[in-house]
């Protein structure tokens, strides 16, 4: 871990928007909570769209998902390397 100073243009709840040093754009940061909630209604709808949906459809959803993932995956790893507990309650695998 280190500090370093950002540019913070919004600190609204749930959008922050914020430039990074070095960046050229500004970026938004979604809480842990926010993005397992968004993660978790991609999985739904996912779940949910398989039978539904054309296949291109189904396929740029499940994008969408695997997106979702990969940063709530990231999150949960950089979390526990930090000892750090993360924000919210994953149903059991059973």
């Amino acid at each position: 871990m280190y500090r370093e100073t950002v540019e913070i243009y919004s600190d609204r709840t749930n959008a922050v928007v914020l430039r990074h040093p070095g960046r050229k754009f500004p970026g938004v940061l979604v809480q842990g909570e926010l993005l397992y909630a968004l993660f978790r209604q991609a999985d739904e709808v996912c779940a949910a769209g398989r039978q539904a949906l054309a296949e291109d459809a189904y396929e740029a959803l499940t994008e969408l998902r695997d997106g979702l993932l990969a940063y709530l995956d990231h999150y949960k790893t950089v979390l526990g390397e930090h000892d750090i507990p993360v924000p919210f309650r994953e149903p059991d695998a059973s």
